[in-house]
């Protein structure tokens, strides 16, 4: 994303580093109830982002309300798409956030086109629709409400427990289309992910909203990503996050190991080299050069060391390379009401019911 495609207007020229000369930039926030975070908000040309059809992702359409992520996980994916604001992928990713106030006026024009097919839209498949600023912006009402009325199915992935305040509202929209909603959670233990993931929901309260989500009637799917070779790949890690992850409520786990694209390798070498120096050597040899994935080997044994353990859970598990591609749809079910009490049954709607979204944050 550059920022001369996402705005409109011209306002300021005298901002920040990184934002200079930059058009649509409606105003730069910072709030003591946000210490050490600044927002940037601004009015975007387009809320649905369509993913190339190239892409190995199962849909075929976004939406993302926030760049950068107050999560500040050190293995997150996302953090090189910064680059393309001129802002780093470190501290500024984590900081620097950019909020498009105006992504429900935007989406709600995009969705009465009648081009519009209506195909399932994706939240989180970047940055984290739920993160902190949500709680300020509140933007993702609004989205769930016109995507519901227009008759567009919605997938979901998220590790914040702000969720919990739209429940009321996604039960609502599963009355009309199919919901798929999706928790990632990759830490078990609590110390290494206050360090990893210093900006997130503790574990703990991610499986409470996991639990809430089930007791709505939400299938819901925990994404076991990225697992850290020597770090969480354990069987004693592994079975303490299955077994955990089966106490929540939640039906499915997608599991996989670290990926390390270019722009976050920088980052998480650093924090690497910080937190476990003994380890560097070890995951160099892993991700040599610009190789992002673990090596097809690691993989494969990781899968044989998950698989067992998941089947003494009885959860339903998929490892990230098998990952259905595009053509099918994300969830293959939906969420109904069937008591005047407001509890609700999940009805398939097609075979081998499965998640939504095999990208974190």
């Amino acid at each position: 994303m550059r920022w001369q495609g996402q705005k409109l207007g011209d306002v300021d020229e005298a901002a920040l580093p990184g934002l200079e000369a930059r058009s649509g930039v409606l105003r730069t926030v910072k709030t003591p109830a946000f210490e050490g975070m600044t927002f940037h908000e601004v009015l975007s040309k387009s809320a649905l982002n369509h993913v190339p059809g190239a892409s190995r992702m199962p849909f075929a359409w976004t939406i993302n309300p926030y760049r950068g992520c107050s999560h500040a996980c050190v293995y997150c994916f996302a953090r090189g798409t910064h680059e393309y604001l001129d802002l780093d992928g470190g501290a500024d990713f984590d900081s620097q956030i950019v909020v498009k106030v105006n992504v429900v006026e935007v989406l709600e024009r995009e969705l009465r086109r009648g081009s519009w097919n209506h195909e399932t839209v994706a939240l989180g498949t970047n940055t984290d629709p739920y993160q902190r600023a949500e709680g300020r912006y509140a933007l993702m009402p609004g989205i769930i409400q016109a995507l519901a009325a227009s008759g567009t199915p919605i997938s979901i992935l998220t590790k914040g427990t702000l969720i919990r305040r739209d429940i009321p509202l996604l039960v609502k929209a599963a009355e009309r289309v199919p919901v798929d909603v999706q928790m990632s959670i990759a830490m078990y233990d609590d110390a290494l992910q206050k360090a990893i993931e210093p900006g997130a929901p503790t574990t703990q309260a991610r499986l409470d909203t996991v639990r809430a989500l089930a007791d709505a009637g939400f299938p819901v799917t925990v994404f076991l990503m990225p697992i850290l070779p020597h770090l969480t790949d354990s069987v004693e890690a592994i079975d303490t996050a299955l077994r955990r992850i089966k106490d929540s409520g939640a039906r499915t786990v997608i599991y996989g190991a670290l990926h390390l694209r270019p722009g976050v390798k920088p980052w998480f070498f650093e924090w690497l080299e910080r937190n476990r120096p003994d380890l560097v050597s070890s995951y160099r040899g892993l991700y040599p050069g610009a190789s992002a994935e673990a090596p097809k080997a690691y993989r494969q044994w990781l899968a044989r060391r998950v698989r067992p353990l998941i089947r003494l859970y009885g959860l339903d598990a998929r490892h990230e390379d098998d990952y259905p591609r595009r053509g099918m749809r994300p969830g293959q079910g939906h969420v109904q009401p069937n008591t005047p009490g407001g509890a609700v049954s999940f009805t398939p709607t097609g075979p081998a019911a499965t998640p939504a979204q095999p990208m974190l944050f």
